[in-house]
């Protein structure tokens, strides 16, 4: 392979936000950025580069974004999310709840077994389009209607909103990709994964709060892919992701109840399916914690470990080839 080849074969970190309007783009994915920075800083990785887009769909949502000018908050574009660096030390001593963790694992094995009975007086998949149109408004979007907004018009939200993440992965298709998924975005994601592009090879998945596991979602899912949920049982896990598949979860946070997704999801060909890890979100915003908030899961030291060794191992590739043939240029060995 060639030099050039190898740089263009350079990994690129690749993020999808999830429910709720969102502040412009360039905002969204600065902080973004930031924050990953953030943790890989912390870590003593502030040297660690990486290439990153972000896949922006709230623009197809809602008519206008939220303003961080905007000081009334009654207003439909307060922005009271913004991002804000953690406390130096929060996630020291971390260590899960157990009692937290067991009382999940009831109330998840309850759950389960209520929506996915083969016969039942009560229609609880109804229940749950109910729960989720009143309220989750982007989810519901999501799923049942059109966009919200006019130069969109007549397009479903869903097909308007998988083109988005589609079109990114196909311009990064020659590429190792991480891509970086939260809450909704992690259904979108799985989605684009398994039905638009799933010729386009994914190098890992990280996914964060995510509501994957939660009975409804993995109903549509078996759904839209004519599958039998009572006899396949499992959830197949994208074939196209080819390394890790990682899903982080805060116990506190309220859209990932169902934090393990391993007992859920069927392995790829590859062996590859969910390693779930429990970690701390610390995100805090004028004295009030968050656990769902992207921000406190990018920087969490578990995830920039990821991000750090995808981004090693692709640097690897390019850097030693590059000395060698700037040393044989000059007639010597390029040092280590």
């Amino acid at each position: 392979m060639h030099l050039i080849d190898k740089i263009l074969k350079r990994g690129v970190v690749i993020g999808i936000h999830g429910l709720g309007n969102k502040p412009p783009k360039e905002l969204l994915e600065k902080w973004w950025k930031t924050s990953l920075g953030e943790g890989l800083a912390n870590l003593g990785y502030k040297r660690t580069p990486f290439s990153f887009e972000l896949v922006y769909w709230a623009d197809l949502v809602h008519a206008s974004p939220l303003d961080p000018d905007v000081t009334n908050k009654k207003s439909d574009l307060y922005l009271n999310d913004r991002y804000i660096p953690g406390k130096q030390g929060s996630y020291d001593g971390f260590s899960p709840n157990w009692i937290k963790k067991k009382l999940l694992d009831k109330l998840e094995k309850g759950i389960d077994t209520i929506f996915f009975q083969e016969k039942s007086f009560i229609n609880y998949d109804k229940i749950a389009d109910l729960v989720i149109r009143g309220l989750f408004k982007d989810l519901n979007l999501y799923y049942h209607h059109v966009c919200a907004v006019p130069k969109c018009k007549g397009l479903r939200a869903r097909d308007a909103i998988r083109a988005r993440l589609s079109d990114v992965l196909e311009k990064y298709r020659n590429r190792d990709i991480l891509l970086i998924a939260h809450s909704m975005g992690t259904i979108i994601a799985y989605d684009v994964l398994t039905q638009a592009v799933p010729y386009i090879p994914i190098h890992t998945l990280i996914t964060m709060g995510s509501p994957l596991g939660f009975p409804v979602i993995r109903k549509k899912i078996f759904h839209e892919q004519g599958r039998d949920f009572q006899k396949d049982k499992l959830t197949p896990s994208p074939e196209n992701i080819r390394n890790k598949w990682y899903n982080f979860s805060d116990l506190d946070d309220p859209i990932a109840l169902n934090y393990n997704l391993a007992d859920d999801f069927q392995k790829n060909s590859r062996g590859v399916g969910p390693e779930d890890m429990i970690i701390c979100n610390n995100y805090e915003y004028k004295g009030k914690k968050d656990a769902h908030k992207v921000y406190g899961y990018l920087r969490a030291p578990a995830v920039s470990e990821v991000i750090h060794e995808f981004c090693s191992i692709h640097k690897a590739v390019v850097v030693p080839d590059l000395r060698a043939r700037i040393g044989r240029l000059f007639g010597k060995a390029a040092s280590p």
